[in-house]
């Protein structure tokens, strides 16, 4: 069964444009859930509005909507002052711009959408603005009403179709000054990187999304699966957690020594490392023999 669309309107570049359809790129739909359960009765629990102060539990008749302007002080929205500010979607994804896709700062990325076209006559048209993004390498920046609220969204082609993501404004985002001012500037010796350099080498791979692996999720059901046969649920015991202080330099040739198999890159270290030893006795040996000489 072909999946709901989540949007249809119309995709415009200049006098361009074709039907397309939104289709929520994610899902969480393999995720374990729980809910909420008397134990005594193994009922599903239902969740009640409680008034804050008397503990009354408040009808939907009378429930509303409040801004706090101050601690407790509340001003109250009506639901016709709120359709005042709300926006009409018009259905249209008005192409506005292209930027260098490297130019999209990735802490803005939000939800992203597959678009694809609406129908048979839309695609002639759907593939001249898809191939012109391919052909310039090229994002599209558009603005696009969603649940009654506008949201920028950046599109670029993805296989025979188009990847639509919104992306958050620049109040949705936290400075990080705020939380980086205070990181300290140590020196760093250059034994240091070389080591931390080998690392990432023998770490060096291709991002792959078929290897990530929830391993969480799986012990989820595995749990359930467990529990619901009417096995007992063992728990496992605390780890230790290693109390040995252990220096940066100990850590990172720690590091390179359990890398089974790879270790060219100590060796390399290791024989640059003695031979600047061996300089040294060289030079201690013969600084000693020009002292008996003398």
């Amino acid at each position: 069964m072909a999946p709901r669309a989540y949007w249809k309107g119309t995709l415009k570049l200049s006098l361009v444009s074709c039907p397309v359809v939104l289709y929520p790129a994610t899902t969480a739909a393999e995720k374990t859930r729980f809910h909420m359960i008397n134990r005594e009765t193994g009922n599903r629990l239902k969740q009640q509005m409680i008034d804050a102060e008397t503990g009354d539990v408040v009808e939907s008749d009378q429930k509303g909507r409040g801004y706090e302007l101050r601690k407790g002080k509340y001003v109250e929205i009506e639901p016709e002052e709120l359709e005042a500010v709300q926006i009409e979607s018009n259905h249209t994804i008005d192409i506005e711009s292209f930027v260098p896709s490297d130019e999209i700062d990735q802490r803005y990325l939000n939800h992203p959408y597959y678009i694809a076209p609406d129908g048979k006559a839309a695609v002639d048209a759907f593939a001249v603005i898809r191939d012109a993004m391919k052909d310039q390498d090229r994002v599209a920046l558009a603005k696009i009403v969603l649940t009654n609220r506008e949201h920028i969204i950046a599109i670029e082609p993805l296989g025979k179709g188009l990847l639509g993501t919104t992306l958050r404004f620049p109040y949705e985002l936290r400075d990080e000054d705020q939380f980086f001012d205070d990181i300290k500037s140590p020196k760093i010796t250059k034994d240091m990187l070389e080591l931390a350099g080998h690392i990432l080498q023998t770490k060096t791979s291709h991002f792959d999304p078929s290897k990530f692996k929830d391993d969480y999720e799986t012990a989820l059901k595995a749990l359930v699966k467990r529990k619901a046969s009417g096995k007992t649920i063992e728990l496992p015991e605390p780890e230790e957690k290693p109390s040995n202080v252990v220096s940066l330099m100990d850590a990172l040739k720690q590091s390179l020594k359990g890398r089974g198999g790879k270790k060219t890159a100590a060796k390399s270290h290791a024989r640059r490392a003695s031979g600047r030893t061996g300089a040294a006795k060289k030079t201690h040996r013969s600084t000693a023999r020009q002292r008996k000489a003398g």
